[in-house]
């Protein structure tokens, strides 16, 4: 069981102890992310997310990660496109270190213009390294293709036309003002002692009360896009409209995604590899977001033989849609995805991960007892209820990376 303590300003701290392990992780969780900002700042929360590595009042950014090294500790970040996330995790003797780190890092960041004129550099080469990923290429043009009337279409890292307009001053009140009390979650898992708790609910009991931020709302609109590019495979990507992150029906969607591409007895991968070797790799994906979702399914392969596995990915989709699961499938699938959830937990990064996230995310933290009783709960109707919602043809999105033919060619084939 977790504490949850909401301090007067608005800021959510939780807590669990495992007291028979020897170490324990710290998050800070704001719900400041890319779908939260402005055009002509787009990459700005990622910029964030880095400067405050490069030193705060008190420290250097050889300070900050000489101390978290000569502990055996581990401090990191990322941004996504509802929040952002500062972690850290230690042996408990230096756990006291590892807090005062973390949180000097998320409070006293001093944002220095020649720093930024360096990591500028290093986030370009970021975003270069993700051109040269064609799997996250594919479905961050998915994204931007059917959400690019609203921030949620935009990427995480930016641009580099706008990072290079940006300024450190930008940055820093930036910050400033979406770094609010309200949208905050710090959460602490492992072994710990009492000046661990008192340390942070001290630490951000002085931020000033603000409301948690509120992101302009999804606008989805189906769409089929191409990028051509010079590699041996093409990488595609089909996508329909799903559920928000908080739909009650998350987890009949988690046990759809298992049953149709969720590992190795999954439909997608005996039929499309194992079945006819057209490929290496074939799974599906939900994605969700506040107020909407996607639910895809993804594969690379020769551009001789994409056409045929599209032909059989629609065609498993179909039969899926006319029969439903059997019942070994639905069991099959229930019992895999509670071993994920409950097996993935069994560190104290994970468990603190899963703290800040639903509490951020969701607003509450269901116990591990719960979560099993809503997977054990899906029943077949509500599998074949909720793939009717979601296999609609007209609302049906796809991207392609690689030596890819025109979008009207792929239309012909998915549509038909």
């Amino acid at each position: 069981m977790h504490e949850k303590i909401i301090l007067p300003n608005g800021v959510r701290l939780l807590f669990e102890e495992i007291p028979h392990v020897s170490s324990a992780a710290v998050g800070i969780w704001t719900g400041s992310g890319s779908r939260h900002e402005p055009k002509h700042l787009s990459g700005i929360s990622h910029a964030i997310e880095h400067m405050v590595f490069k030193g705060t009042q008190r420290r250097t950014a050889v300070q900050i990660a000489s101390e978290m090294d000569a502990i055996g500790g581990h401090v990191n970040a990322f941004t996504t496109k509802e929040c952002t996330s500062y972690y850290a995790r230690a042996l408990t003797d230096h756990l006291p270190r590892a807090i005062d780190v973390l949180t000097d890092i998320f409070l006293c960041a001093r944002m220095d213009p020649d720093d930024w004129a360096i990591e500028r550099g290093v986030i370009l080469e970021e975003i270069g390294m993700y051109e040269d990923t064609p799997e996250d290429l594919v479905t961050e043009r998915l994204f931007a293709s059917v959400f690019r009337n609203c921030p949620l279409g935009r990427p995480i890292l930016g641009t580099a036309g706008v990072l290079g307009r940006i300024s450190a001053a930008q940055i820093a009140r930036y910050k400033e003002e979406h770094y609010r009390a309200g949208s905050i979650v710090a959460a602490l898992c492992g072994r710990y002692e009492e000046r661990d708790k008192q340390t942070l609910t001290e630490c951000f009991s002085a931020l000033p009360a603000a409301p948690a931020l509120e992101a302009a709302p999804a606008s989805f609109a189906p769409n089929f896009t191409v990028r051509r590019k010079d590699i041996e495979q093409n990488h595609l990507c089909l996508a329909w409209p799903s559920l928000p992150y908080n739909n009650p029906d998350r987890y009949a969607q988690q046990v759809l995604s298992n049953i149709l591409g969720g590992g190795m007895s999954s439909r997608l991968f005996q039929e499309v590899r194992e079945g006819h070797g057209l490929c290496y790799s074939i799974y599906s994906f939900a994605a969700g977001h506040e107020d909407a979702g996607l639910f895809g399914i993804y594969t690379a392969l020769s551009r001789d033989t994409e056409k045929k596995a599209l032909s059989l990915i629609t065609q498993v989709v179909r039969d899926f849609l006319r029969d439903g699961p059997v019942d070994a499938e639905l069991t099959r699938a229930r019992e895999q995805v509670k071993a994920n959830v409950l097996m993935g937990l069994e560190s104290v990064s994970a468990r603190m991960n899963h703290l800040g996230r639903n509490e951020l995310l969701l607003g509450n933290v269901k116990s591990m007892d719960d979560v099993v009783a809503a997977y054990d709960a899906v029943t077949h109707e509500a599998v074949c209820a909720l793939a009717a919602r979601i296999f609609v043809p007209e609302r049906l999105c796809f991207s392609a990376v690689g030596r890819v033919s025109g979008a009207s060619l792929y239309r012909e084939i998915l549509l038909s």
